[in-house]
């Protein structure tokens, strides 16, 4: 009699029910091992996101089930990386992804509108989970956004350890050191600063379609489940704290966007299962969707750089161009940020403002007609053009 041969499809394992060896029992199939309580644990937070939120992708799904686990080891880590909620109109789901958010994180501190001092203040060497909501009251705007440079700064310091701010205070007016590593969450309407969204894990959210349903969430009601299950991360994560410290997971991506990634990789292995897998898929397909938002990977001011490349072309590449030509040929490209810019759109300070971290100001130049007038020389951008957005193909040279 022939023994049987084990199952041959590439989806199965292979199984031996009827295959005997003389003297011995049969061999019976091998049971997978049972999912861990790390891999329980956040497959549940996962649903309870899934089931509150219309996320934009199984990915960022992902990501917000990751970084939610990893504020519960927020002292094991090197970085604090931010969890940006924006959306490009009201009710896409920013707040309650935030209300979620707010009853599994370790320590919530909730704010709207706070001063960078209060904030500050709050931290200590145990963290807190910050939790900024309408966020765009912070950053919406240029004028805005200038008001609130300290914030902008504190939540920048704050995404690595060791970068206390410092103030004098008491009536010794001493220098006291005050921490400022907190993982943060801020929601809003569009993006946050450019140094905010390059720190961040970005959620972009987006308004429900007819047809796609979520529960209603009652605080009263549903924050018992999120509770518990904020109870059981901790419970899981606080044992590995010292083998979280030493962890240096292999990471799909490198630089800034790596460290913002690492801690949520961390935590997928050491949960296991499907988790470490799934975690860097996540993690390669929205850093390049990002990437993808700016194609140069910039801040705005690349964008201005090459658009005053642009402006320089379109004049004929003279050696100088006048302040004031070259803002209004940037004013009136209406595809482009800068007639919004300001009310009165892209204006000579805020010029200079941006082309300040390449070491370009205008100064006063001699022009046809022997006009005297700011402006700046082609020459100045040659090095920034290179280095930043240098032009592609055979042709591309940068004249002085």
């Amino acid at each position: 009699m022939e023994a049987a041969t084990p199952t041959s499809s590439p989806d199965a394992q292979p199984t031996w029910p009827e295959v005997a060896f003389p003297g011995k029992p049969p061999i019976p199939p091998s049971d997978p091992a049972p999912p861990s309580e790390g891999e329980r644990v956040l497959s549940e937070l996962r649903d309870q996101f899934r089931r509150y939120v219309v996320l934009p992708s199984d990915e960022t799904l992902t990501a917000v089930t990751l970084w939610v686990a990893a504020t519960h080891l927020q002292t094991a880590w090197q970085h604090a990386p931010r969890l940006a909620i924006v959306g490009p109109a009201k009710r896409c789901g920013k707040s309650r992804l935030l209300d979620v958010t707010t009853e599994t994180v370790h320590d919530p501190l909730i704010t709207v509108n706070a001063s960078a001092a209060a904030v500050f203040r709050s931290i200590t060497d145990t963290p807190p989970t910050l939790l900024v909501d309408e966020a765009d009251t912070l950053f919406g705007s240029v004028k805005v956004a200038e008001k609130n440079e300290d914030m902008r700064g504190l939540l920048n310091a704050g995404h690595q350890r060791n970068r206390p701010t410092l103030r004098v205070s008491g009536p010794n007016h001493e220098v006291s050191k005050f921490p400022t590593f907190a993982m943060a969450a801020l929601a809003g309407i569009g993006d946050l600063p450019d140094t905010i969204m390059d720190r961040s894990v970005a959620i972009r959210m987006r308004r429900r379609r007819p047809g796609e349903k979520v529960a209603e969430f009652r605080t009263v009601r549903d924050t018992p489940v999120l509770h518990a299950l904020r109870d059981r991360l901790v419970a899981w994560l606080a044992p590995l704290h010292a083998t979280a410290m030493d962890l240096t997971p292999p990471m799909p991506v490198e630089d800034r966007a790596a460290d913002t990634w690492q801690l949520l990789i961390a935590i997928a292995d050491l949960a296991g299962g499907r988790w470490p897998a799934t975690a860097r898929s996540a993690c390669l397909a929205m850093t390049t969707h990002e990437a993808e938002q700016d194609p140069d990977n910039s801040s705005l001011s690349i964008r201005l750089l090459g658009d005053i490349r642009r402006a320089f072309t379109a004049e004929g590449n003279p050696s100088a161009l006048r302040t004031s030509r070259l803002l209004d040929i940037l004013n009136q490209d209406e595809e482009s940020p800068w007639p919004g810019y300001t009310e009165k759109g892209l204006t000579p300070r805020h010029l200079q403002i941006l082309l300040k971290g390449y070491t370009i100001s205008a100064a006063n130049r001699r022009f046809p007609g022997n006009v005297q007038a700011r402006g700046f020389t082609r020459l100045q951008f040659a090095d920034a053009w290179e280095r930043y957005c240098p032009e592609s193909g055979p042709d591309s040279t940068t004249a002085a």
